[in-house]
Protein backbone atom coordinates (compact mmCIF):
# COMPACT_ATOMS: atom_id res chain seq x y z
CA UNK A 1 0.00 0.00 0.00
CA UNK A 2 1.56 3.82 -0.78
CA UNK A 3 0.09 6.89 0.35
CA UNK A 4 -1.74 9.41 -2.07
CA UNK A 5 0.02 12.17 -2.90
CA UNK A 6 -3.23 14.44 -2.82
CA UNK A 7 -5.37 13.52 -0.09
CA UNK A 8 -3.06 11.29 1.76
CA UNK A 9 -5.30 8.41 2.03
CA UNK A 10 -3.83 4.84 1.76
CA UNK A 11 -3.97 3.52 -1.69
CA UNK A 12 -2.92 0.15 -3.49
CA UNK A 13 -0.07 0.47 -5.03
CA UNK A 14 -1.35 -0.36 -8.67
CA UNK A 15 -3.75 1.83 -8.64
CA UNK A 16 -3.31 4.54 -11.82
CA UNK A 17 -5.19 7.22 -9.50
CA UNK A 18 -6.90 7.72 -6.43
CA UNK A 19 -10.62 6.36 -5.72
CA UNK A 20 -10.58 9.17 -3.04
CA UNK A 21 -9.70 12.25 -4.60
CA UNK A 22 -9.06 11.58 -8.02
CA UNK A 23 -5.57 12.21 -8.34
CA UNK A 24 -2.89 10.91 -10.56
CA UNK A 25 0.08 8.73 -8.78
CA UNK A 26 2.68 10.00 -9.31
CA UNK A 27 5.36 6.67 -9.93
CA UNK A 28 8.67 6.42 -8.28
CA UNK A 29 10.53 8.12 -11.10
CA UNK A 30 14.01 6.93 -11.47
CA UNK A 31 16.35 9.81 -12.37
CA UNK A 32 19.11 7.29 -13.52
CA UNK A 33 18.60 6.86 -17.38
CA UNK A 34 18.83 3.35 -18.70
CA UNK A 35 20.35 4.28 -22.01
CA UNK A 36 23.18 5.96 -20.36
CA UNK A 37 23.09 2.90 -17.93
CA UNK A 38 23.76 0.43 -21.43
CA UNK A 39 26.45 2.69 -22.83
CA UNK A 40 27.96 3.01 -20.02
CA UNK A 41 27.94 -0.88 -19.43
CA UNK A 42 29.31 -0.98 -23.19
CA UNK A 43 31.97 1.23 -22.96
CA UNK A 44 32.91 0.78 -19.56
CA UNK A 45 31.86 -1.92 -18.18
CA UNK A 46 34.85 -3.73 -17.41
CA UNK A 47 35.70 -1.22 -15.15
CA UNK A 48 32.41 -1.10 -13.29
CA UNK A 49 31.25 2.42 -13.86
CA UNK A 50 27.38 1.33 -14.96
CA UNK A 51 27.57 0.06 -11.98
CA UNK A 52 28.63 3.57 -9.70
CA UNK A 53 26.10 4.98 -11.85
CA UNK A 54 23.52 3.24 -10.66
CA UNK A 55 24.29 3.50 -6.98
CA UNK A 56 25.48 -0.26 -6.91
CA UNK A 57 28.64 0.79 -5.61
CA UNK A 58 29.73 -2.50 -4.02
CA UNK A 59 29.03 -4.33 -7.13
CA UNK A 60 30.88 -1.32 -9.15
CA UNK A 61 34.35 -2.34 -6.40
CA UNK A 62 34.25 -5.68 -7.60
CA UNK A 63 34.20 -5.09 -10.84
CA UNK A 64 37.06 -2.75 -10.24
CA UNK A 65 38.82 -5.50 -8.60
CA UNK A 66 38.70 -7.81 -10.84
CA UNK A 67 39.11 -5.65 -14.17
CA UNK A 68 42.44 -7.16 -14.72
CA UNK A 69 40.51 -10.88 -15.35
CA UNK A 70 38.34 -9.43 -17.90
CA UNK A 71 35.25 -11.73 -17.06
CA UNK A 72 33.68 -7.65 -15.49
CA UNK A 73 33.69 -7.19 -19.66
CA UNK A 74 31.79 -10.05 -20.15
CA UNK A 75 29.07 -9.45 -17.63
CA UNK A 76 28.96 -6.00 -18.38
CA UNK A 77 28.18 -6.87 -21.82
CA UNK A 78 25.42 -8.90 -20.84
CA UNK A 79 24.18 -6.42 -18.28
CA UNK A 80 23.88 -4.14 -22.07
CA UNK A 81 21.87 -6.40 -23.95
CA UNK A 82 19.64 -6.38 -20.57
CA UNK A 83 19.22 -2.82 -19.73
CA UNK A 84 18.34 -2.55 -24.02
CA UNK A 85 15.55 -5.33 -23.73
CA UNK A 86 14.32 -3.82 -20.17
CA UNK A 87 11.37 -1.53 -20.77
CA UNK A 88 11.46 1.60 -18.67
CA UNK A 89 9.07 1.10 -16.09
CA UNK A 90 11.14 -1.92 -14.74
CA UNK A 91 14.20 -0.50 -14.68
CA UNK A 92 12.88 2.44 -12.62
CA UNK A 93 11.49 -0.22 -10.36
CA UNK A 94 14.32 -2.07 -9.98
CA UNK A 95 17.38 1.19 -10.11
CA UNK A 96 15.18 3.85 -8.21
CA UNK A 97 16.91 4.86 -5.30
Amino acid sequence: MIYCHGCGKEIHETAKSCPHCGAVVKINACTKSRIVAALLAFFLGGLGIHKFYLNRNLQGLLYLVFCWTCIPSFIAFIEFIIYLCTSDEKFAEKYSS
